[in-house]
Parts: C-alpha cells; structure tokens; sequence
C-alpha cells in the first residue's frame, strides 16, 4: 500500500472542510446531543489545525466554524420522522454546491444520499448501529461515500462495508474538572432506554450498598415507558432521579461520583459518557460489550464485566483505583486533538484519492490503542 505521507506530499496545509450536522439539536447542544457534542469538538480541533471548517446544521451554532442554518430552530420535537431529515439534507447540499470545498463530512442520516451528485468527496461517520437496516443503508451507498467507525468493535460488525479508518470520538480533556477525591455516590447517565440499562445500575448499586444518582433525558414515547416500568418502580431513597442534566450539572455529577456505572445491553459503537467521566479522574464500572474494551481499561481506569451480577463488587474494587490514570487515558487517547489528527488524515486521503478509499482503511486512522 502507497503510504498516507507519500501520497499526500505538496497538498496544501489548511483543509477546506464542510460539516454537516443533523438536523435535531443545535451544534454544541445545549442538553442532550451526544453527536452535537463531538461534532463542536472536532470543529474546534480542525480549525485549531489551521483548517477552514463551515458547519451546515440547524438552530444556533457557537463554534469556530462558519455557519449556515437549515433551520431557524432544530425540529427536536420531530425527531425520527422523515421529513426534517430529508429537507434538511435538500437544503444542505443546496448550500455545498455554492462552496469550494475539499471534503464533505457529513454526520445526518439522508445527507450522504447526495454524495454522488457533488464533485467532491464525502466522508461519513458512523454514529449509529451498522447492522440491520442501518448496515443496508451504508452497504447500498457503496463507494459514493469513505465510511468512518468510531470503533475497531463497530467495523467488525460490517466489515465489507467502504471503510476509510477508525477514529475514536473524544473530548477536550481540560474542559472537565478533575477531582481526585470522590463522594460516596455512583452514577448512571444517559438516555432512558432499555439498551443504556439503567435499571441494572440501580440494582447493581443497590446491591453494593450504594447510593445512586440517575440523571437522563425522557422525551420520547419509548423512553417514558422504560422508565416508567422499568426505573421508576426501583427509586427511592438510595435511588434518585434528578432529571436531565445540561453540561455544566453533568460535569459537576462525573467529577463527584465514586463511578460511571455503564451496564450497556447492546453493542455501543462508542459511549461518550465514558470518556466524559473518566476525564474527570471517574473510573467506569461497565459490561464489556460494543466498543466498552477499547475505552476501559480493566483494573486501571476503571472494570470490565461479562454479568450485570458481577457489578456491585466492581463498584467497590474502585475505590482502589487512581483517578489520575482515568485523565491521563483520556488525555492520550480520546483528546479532541488526537480525533481532529484521525479526520485529517482521512480527509486528506479521500480529497487526494478521486476514485474513494475502498480497501485502504487499514492505514488511515491513528492506530487503536
């Protein structure tokens, strides 16, 4: 295989970058959004590498990006119908055409089906499943578009499909205190659905004698019934819910919880909430599925375990642990800077390979570790 370096020999340092948003929450997002988070973080990394980044997305926008609205005001109340998503695709690739741009990064769900129609490539991440429906969708777009995981455990799901590499999503390390000493509390963050096994966590901190704070988003129809049969029946004085949390209360939250309790019942491609905490010197008491082994480390940032039973007594082995090995994995690993590095390497490849990156993927992406 040509290497990236030879290939990429006298192209010009700064990247003429489009992003492409969903059309459901405002980029960063001012509660929940895990996609609108990454999103803002890379924005910042690639400009902060001297990259010119214009943001298609919706509502307001607070990046170093230029911004073009689709819509006035996110649909959020229509997530998961069709059409916002579809409009909001038409009025974006309006847009790109009027833009002399290198790459297409496009995070929306019907965005990448106009890809073949611009002389440009189009780079797309995989943020949701790629089994499915969803790994048909992808699989039919076929070389119109380098696909991106956002973990080794996501490609193997789908490896046929048109990979470009891996890239890890990440955080700004420094924007999440660090707190060496904990409180006596574990946490359970996230959305209120049966695949984010809240109700595990309750039991599994009930059973270690520990109190449990639940902070998360209910708005869909699916969510309150989860919750309502499922979570609300276990609360009570050890188990308190405290509603949503914007950025700032969920900073505050990882930084003083004991730990993350992460008690997935499917394959998560990445899980944000883990990083986020462990930035904060938190370590994560997880089940090992999806891509929890490449983000936990077993025994130094936080545990790994096969049965929701095995939990309680990880909750209790992490007092043991260092929390300063929590920040520092972060901080090497899943830093804004080294995913702004991944993308640009990917970014360069797919504008200086006109026929796409179909089966060169082993080399694109900053290695796995």
């Amino acid at each position: 295989m040509v290497s990236a370096t030879d290939d990429l020999q006298g192209w010009r340092d700064e990247l003429r970058i489009v992003m492409v948003a969903p059309p459901w929450y405002e980029v960063p997002p001012r509660g929940y959004g895990g996609i609108e988070s990454v999103l803002a973080e890379l924005i910042t990394g690639l400009s902060r590498r001297g990259h010119e980044v214009t943001l298609v997305g919706a509502g307001r926008s607070d990046t170093p990006a230029r911004f073009l609205r689709t819509y006035t005001s996110p649909p959020s109340e229509r997530i998961g119908q069709a059409l916002p998503e579809v409009l909001h695709a038409a009025r974006a690739y309006d847009m790109i055409a009027g833009i002399d741009a290198d790459v297409v990064h496009d995070h929306s769900l019907a965005g990448p089906l106009t890809a073949g129609a611009r002389p440009v490539p189009t780079v797309v991440t995989c943020h949701h499943e790629v089994d499915g429906e969803f790994g048909g969708y992808y699989r039919a777009l076929g070389t119109s578009v380098s696909m991106v995981a956002i973990s080794e455990a996501q490609r193997r799901i789908a490896p046929d499909l048109n990979w470009a590499g891996v890239v890890h999503n990440a955080v700004e390390t420094g924007s999440f205190p660090f707190r060496e000493h904990k409180e006596d509390w574990v946490l359970w963050l996230g959305r209120f659905n049966q695949d984010k096994g809240a109700h595990l966590a309750v039991d599994a901190a009930r059973a270690a004698g520990r109190r449990i704070l639940l902070a998360g988003r209910i708005t869909e129809p699916g969510e309150q019934e989860y919750f309502d049969h499922k979570v609300r029946p276990r609360l009570g004085p050890d188990a308190l819910y405290i509603g949503e949390a914007d950025a700032a209360r969920k900073r505050e939250l990882l930084a003083a919880a004991r730990c993350l309790l992460f008690p997935i019942q499917w394959e998560e491609p990445f899980g944000m909430v883990m990083i986020e905490a462990m930035a904060c010197g938190t370590p994560v008491v997880a089940l090992g599925r999806g891509a929890v082994p490449e983000v936990v480390v077993d025994g130094l940032t936080g545990f790994v375990r096969s049965r929701p039973e095995e939990l309680a007594e990880a909750v209790e082995a992490v007092g043991a642990l260092d929390p300063r090995d929590c920040r520092a994995r972060v901080r090497s690993r899943f830093d804004v800077e080294v995913m702004a590095e991944g993308y640009e390497r990917i970014y360069r490849r797919a504008a200086a390979a006109p026929d796409g990156l179909a089966g060169e993927a082993d080399g694109l992406a900053l290695p796995v570790r």
